[in-house]
């Protein structure tokens, strides 16, 4: 091996080490450290970095793929959890695989510190302020490329609100209220030009240069306001009193050990939980109820099992209720099972399903080439083609199981149909107490804003939660205690948000003008 060849093509130490700074302030901004307000600044460090490199793609290259190796790792590393807890894997391996999946996507903020490069070479510092917008691009790129877009940059500001401190919580709610309008990308957006007009003046330390910053942050907040007082315009409000009540039960299911003795006792466990809960609504005008059952590692099978379709119906109808719960229902077309949230009445008859259609990748399916040679975690599922909304009273419900919460384009999808909530039902158990219980919530709360609809969390190990429109977190349980709780749920106005119409329109433009900037990097200069 040419190590000197080699060696060319990496950064210098010292900037190494401010792109692994970058990447660590970036992971204390995410669950479980939740310090969200690094992220303001967080991303400073690799673009100092990259100004310093710029001379050179390979080591821009280098840098932003060294910070994402180690943000990705410092914030997934609970993907080791279930290989090793369960399949019985030497941590020595599981790691090895984590570093491998890392290092792949470790390339998507490579592409953007190339990028970047490029144009503070041909731009000169003030192409700082294309960051924020080769940023998102990266970040739409990945979630097209991998099929997911976990732990983006917006979704450090998912529990602002909860900020101590009212000076620095309140402009964080702010820009948090613009995913109404592009979602968690126009957060990522605003979080990445604070970053370069931070920067900027400290490169230059000129008037000018701090001139320059507050000239973006003015037009940035001037955006910012716009974009807020855009939001406001389509949100939804209740037009009648809750119209009905919801009990989700988190019956903290274990994920190995299902004996079926066991496993009849924690069926029934489900029941007692829910009739404790249901006894807090038992009057003579008792709104039209649904218990939840969250997904778990129970496996129900209502159209294929008769001992439980009559086991729901004896429930349903001795609570006058209707029961949602997870289930493997049949696709007869394809000899496999959907992975399914069901419903039924009180008189024990299905009243609407959901069939899973983003299912989780490796875990719920693989690749058609792959599918010979590597196992799904869980099993092989048909993917589910239609939207369905189920009825909670006289409200419309959309369904998002496990990691479809996710996906910024179901929910939104619902919200178009007509659904006034949306209800996640989902299992993060395989993953351990670990920070994947409050990742994945992040998820649900931008799903809320970004919607102007409430999420009602029902989960198996926590954190089941009632996420209102604002993204507030409300009435949040424990993680791996069994729990329940009760809610209730009237109809919106049907209004809809920007994001709702128009979906990841703000992803799209930066991704324009960032081609756009690009080429304009490979025409000649003129003399």
């Amino acid at each position: 091996m040419n190590f000197p060849e080699l060696t060319r093509h990496l950064p210098s130490r010292k900037n190494a080490a401010l792109a692994i700074l970058s990447a660590v302030l970036l992971v204390l901004a995410f669950p479980d450290f939740e310090f969200w307000f690094l992220a303001w600044f967080g991303l400073a460090p690799l673009l100092l970095a990259v100004e310093h490199e710029k001379e050179s793609s390979d080591h821009s290259f280098v840098l932003g793929w060294i910070f994402g190796f180690v943000f990705f790792t410092g914030t997934c590393w609970w993907l080791t959890f279930a290989p090793i807890t369960y399949a019985g894997f030497s941590p020595i391996v599981a790691y090895l695989l984590l570093f491998c999946v890392t290092a792949i996507v470790g390339i998507f903020p490579g592409i953007f510190a190339t990028i970047l490069s490029r144009l503070l070479r041909r731009f000169g510092s003030l192409a700082l302020f294309t960051a924020p917008f080769v940023w998102v691009f990266a970040e739409l790129l990945r979630y097209w490329i991998t099929g997911n877009n976990w732990n983006a940059l917006g979704y450090s500001q998912a529990f602002a609100q909860s900020g101590q401190s009212v000076i620095v919580s309140v402009p964080a709610v702010t820009v948090l209220r613009t995913a109404e309008v592009g979602g968690v990308l126009l957060v990522g957006f605003f979080v990445g030009t604070l970053n370069s007009a931070i920067l900027y003046p400290l490169i230059l330390r000129t008037k000018g240069s701090v001139y320059h910053s507050l000239a973006v942050l003015s037009g940035a907040g001037a955006l910012l306001l716009l974009f807020t007082w855009a939001s406001l315009q389509g949100r939804s409000s209740l037009i009648s009193r809750p119209q009905a009540s919801v009990v989700a039960v988190q019956p903290n299911v274990p994920m190995s050990g299902l004996f079926e003795e066991k496993w009849r006792l924690l069926r029934q466990r489900h029941i007692e939980l829910s009739e404790s809960s249901l006894k807090q609504l038992t009057t003579d005008n008792r709104k039209p109820t649904t218990v939840i059952f969250p997904e778990s590692p129970m496996n129900f099978m209502f159209e294929e099992d008769e001992e439980f379709r009559n086991f729901v119906h004896a429930f349903a109808a001795k609570n006058d209720v209707n029961v949602l719960f997870n289930s493997a229902e049949p696709d007869a077309s394809n000899n496999k099972y959907f992975n399914s949230a069901v419903l039924v009445g009180p008189d024990g008859k299905e009243i609407a399903q959901y069939d899973k259609i983003y299912l989780l990748p490796f875990g719920e399916s693989v690749p058609a080439p792959l599918q010979a040679i590597v196992p799904a975690f869980v099993g092989i599922f048909s993917y589910g083609k239609e939207y369905d909304l189920l009825p909670l009273g006289d409200s419309k419900a959309g369904v998002m199981i496990c990691f479809e919460s996710h996906f910024g384009e179901l929910s939104r999808r619902y919200v178009r149909d007509g659904a006034d909530v949306l209800i996640e039902m989902t299992n993060d158990g395989y993953l351990g107490p670990t920070p994947v219980l409050r990742q994945h919530l992040a998820n649900a709360v931008f799903r809320a804003v970004e919607t102007n609809r409430p999420v009602l969390r029902v989960t198996n190990v926590g954190i089941t939660a009632y996420i209102n429109e604002r993204g507030e977190v409300l009435d949040e349980t424990q993680g791996y205690t069994e729990d329940t709780r009760v809610w209730s749920v009237g109809k919106s106005d049907g209004r809809q948000t920007f994001y709702v119409k128009y979906g990841d329109w703000f992803g799209w433009l930066c991704s324009i003008v960032s081609l756009v900037l690009l080429a304009l990097t490979f025409k000649p200069k003129k003399l």
